[in-house]
């Protein structure tokens, strides 16, 4: 601890002409954050008390309102939960999938969220038939009655040539130190559309020909789960009950129906639907400005998880980062000048939901980005033209996300706005000491800062350490609190107070991009094989 004081204050020594760095709120974050931090006892309590967090489950409400009262707790005000329209909820009660024969055998396996129960113990004979596109149905009609039909392609086992834990290089982040140029492709949104489409197809084709359930393989290996699953919206819930099998388990009963072994599946899959509020919810918190005109920055996470682990790296960490941030900032009675507003939101594994409302409801819109039954529709929100501000755009200056694990804080991505480089530079430069000080210039994408760059709300993602979390940690069943680090969210929450307090009592705003407009296509000579009827 000595040692990293020593080293934070030589590093702002250097940087005497950084009036943030220079004064004493750096060191009293670092000393809050890094000798009393609450950020474990609260992964425990979230992950190991409460859970996995699927989007509208009784465990997503259960960790709202510790949230909720852990942000009261902390002295922060307007604490409160902000619905949208979002679908079904659903609910994990219990679940056993083995082999019944040849050999009975107890398997990995998990059922597809949002699928619907077996009412008991559903047993049947297995029939391997992979399909991934419409144009596959054909050579099945009719052989698939009465059976669990294994859909997804066997292939063979790997094993994996990179170590699974990794902690980034210096070289490695100066790659991402590149301008990207925008890429606009009129058609690929409609065939990503199309494939989400095809899983719909899949279930009423199987339902159709009175198949009994739908089994998938995991898609790595190691007796990893995962159960993702997107029928979320009411009326469109899958028919069949749907669960999927670790890899191993998977091709064990592949090789058994393939020689003519007969495999037998037994499936007992009790979920249930909540039906009772078809809205999703953010949970929002304030520490006030002392300027009333001077607007808000914000941070946030996505709350939400799947459920085949307890939501720990993704994104227990990123939530229990922001919760620690706001916890270090009241507790040293910090008054910033702008309000700085904590954001833990709902719905981001299905597409981003919790933040692309906050965006819609507050900040700007676009036209049709409001579909049937009043559910947001995200592609819509990012692609539809004009964006019209809302009277509360201009009120925030700022957003910062955490969502890749818990890995150190090892930089920040400007998001292409190179404008905004050395405001951000600036703000870092008294974490170098601590492995943190670097902007890049790229962009990254898939998490919740998106909705606000999507109508030039300056919003940044970290960067951060990967460890274990896209080889073995991301959605599995082994995402629990073992794979977090305490000494890296201790490290990033100190890094998010900080930057939080920087850009409320930062002077000057940190430039926007302009207003997005329609582009025209990056390749006007493209063609591509007509898409199969």
């Amino acid at each position: 601890m000595l040692r990293l004081q020593a080293a934070l204050m030589a590093t702002c020594a250097l940087c005497a002409t950084t009036a943030f760095a220079a004064t004493g709120d750096t060191q009293r974050i670092l000393d809050e954050g890094m000798n009393r931090s609450q950020a474990m006892l609260n992964a425990h309590q979230l992950m190991d008390d409460i859970g996995p967090r699927l989007t509208i489950s009784t465990n997503m409400r259960k960790a709202q309102d510790w949230a909720m009262a852990k942000f009261t707790g902390y002295g922060l005000t307007n604490v409160h939960k902000e619905g949208f329209v979002f679908g079904r909820g659903w609910d994990i009660i219990g679940s056993s999938v083995r082999l019944a024969s040849p050999r009975p055998i107890q398997l990995v396996a998990i059922p597809i969220a949002w699928s619907p129960p077996t009412k008991g113990v559903l047993s049947a004979p297995v029939v391997v038939a992979p399909m991934d596109r419409p144009e596959h149905f054909a050579a099945y009609r009719g052989k698939l009655a009465g059976k669990i039909v294994m859909v997804t392609l066997p292939g063979e086992g790997s094993e994996p040539t990179d170590p699974p834990f990794h902690r980034l290089t210096s070289e490695e982040i100066g790659k991402e130190n590149s301008f990207h140029p925008p890429h606009f492709d009129p058609e690929e949104q409609i065939r990503f559309l199309k494939r989400i489409d095809f899983y719909r197809q899949l279930d009423s084709f199987l339902a159709s020909e009175g198949a009994l359930a739908v089994v998938r393989k995991a898609r790595t290996d190691g007796k990893l789960v995962f159960g993702e699953g997107y029928q979320h919206a009411i009326g469109d819930t899958p028919k069949l009950p749907q669960v999927e099998i670790a890899a191993e388990d998977y091709r064990r009963i592949a090789r058994m129906a393939k020689l003519g072994e007969n495999p037998v599946v037994e499936i007992a899959s009790d979920v249930r639907y909540l039906d009772d509020d078809s809205h999703a919810y953010n949970v929002i918190a304030d520490i006030p400005g002392s300027d009333p005109k001077a607007g808000y920055v914000m941070a946030g996470a996505h709350f939400d998880s799947w459920v085949a682990g307890d939501g720990a790296a993704d994104n227990g960490a990123g939530s229990i980062v922001v919760i620690e941030a706001a916890r270090i900032l009241r507790e040293l009675g910090i008054r910033p000048r702008r309000t700085i507003r904590f954001a833990l939101w709902s719905g981001e594994e299905q597409g981003l939901y919790g933040s692309a409302n906050y965006v819609q409801q507050h900040l700007a819109s676009r036209p049709g980005a409001i579909g049937p039954g009043g559910v947001l529709l995200w592609d819509q929100l990012v692609r539809n033209y004009p964006v019209t501000p809302s009277a509360g755009y201009g009120e925030l200056k700022a957003y910062f996300n955490l969502d890749n694990g818990s890995g150190k804080i090892r930089g920040i991505y400007a998001e292409g706005n190179s404008a905004a480089v050395p405001m951000l530079r600036e703000w870092l430069s008294p974490f170098e000491g601590m492995g943190a000080a670097t902007v890049v210039a790229g962009p990254t994408t898939g998490t919740d800062h998106e909705p606000f760059q999507a109508v030039a709300i300056p919003g940044f993602q970290f960067i951060q350490d990967p460890l274990d979390y896209e080889t073995r940690v991301h959605h599995s069943s082994i995402d629990t609190v073992d794979h977090l680090k305490a000494d890296d969210l201790r490290q990033a929450a100190v890094i998010m107070a900080s930057m939080l307090l920087a850009a409320a009592n930062s002077d000057k705003d940190l430039p926007r991009p302009p207003l997005p407009a329609k582009p025209d296509a990056s390749d006007p000579f493209k063609y591509e094989y007509p898409e199969p009827k």
